[in-house]
């Protein structure tokens, strides 16, 4: 965002600070430095997925998310959301004993335990709402970035969006665990999808759900981009960065 707010500043005020004749070709060097500085070897891959997502997401996801907030009571969707997240414990749980956060592991436990219960199935969240009991988000990316693995080359996934490749690998792993993919299903019993039909079908529910709640949110952000890869691309590295550091 920094950057970006560079760039602002530098074109807003480059009459009074650059020659009439070369503002233009000084203001454009420098971008092209400051981008050269990331190693980003499937920019080009990257720029296409980029552009493929934003059209899904203005065109198709938002415009359902709308027509489902309208028919769906934010009661409802709530409880919806409620149950996602309680599902995914696995993920949450697994990663916190791994990065060695004992005490968030056991809050986590608690807080599958109590929703699960008490909370009709965890389409009530029990546990933050009468106990505080917030929930400690880790993934395997985050383990993996927790013991020093590097973030690698930027991946922009088709429909999931921005990426690494420590990421993409932890996305993966995080699949094995997860109850609503259906990699492993033979293994784990408590797998809720059987095929990739399956599992696809229920994450888009799952992000149509989450997504209604502030459906607009993803135009806001990027109204305010020069140039839409780079500028999802670096909030993205920025988030994953201070997530890991937490």
């Amino acid at each position: 965002m920094k950057k970006i707010i560079l760039i602002l500043f530098l074109t807003i005020f480059s009459s009074s600070i650059l020659n009439a004749n070369d503002s233009i070709d000084d203001f454009d060097a420098e971008f092209d430095n400051r981008t050269k500085e990331v190693f980003d070897p499937l920019s080009g891959y990257n720029r296409l997925v980029t552009t493929f997502n934003d059209k899904v997401f203005v065109n198709v996801l938002i415009p359902v998310a709308d027509g489902y907030a309208y028919a769906v009571p934010q009661t409802v969707r709530t409880g919806i959301e409620n149950f996602f997240e309680n599902i995914r414990f696995p993920i949450r749980f697994v990663n916190n004993l791994l990065q060695l956060k004992f005490e968030n592991a056991s809050e986590e436990l608690g807080r599958f335990l109590i929703n699960t219960l008490w909370g009709l199935g965890g389409f009530m969240d029990l546990a933050t709402s009468e106990l505080n009991m917030k929930a400690h988000k880790e993934d395997f990316g985050q383990t993996l970035g927790f013991y020093g693995v590097g973030e690698g080359f930027h991946i922009v996934l088709p429909f999931f969006g921005p990426s690494n490749l420590r990421d993409t690998i932890g996305l993966t792993t995080d699949g094995i665990i997860s109850p609503v993919n259906s990699v492993s299903h033979n293994v784990f019993n408590y797998k809720v999808p059987n095929t990739i039909i399956e599992t696809a079908g229920i994450k888009t529910f799952d992000v149509v759900n989450y997504t209604s709640f502030n459906p607009h949110q993803y135009e806001t952000i990027k109204k305010d981009a020069l140039d839409l890869y780079p500028f999802l691309r670096d909030i993205y590295t920025q988030a994953r960065k201070k997530q890991i550091e937490e």
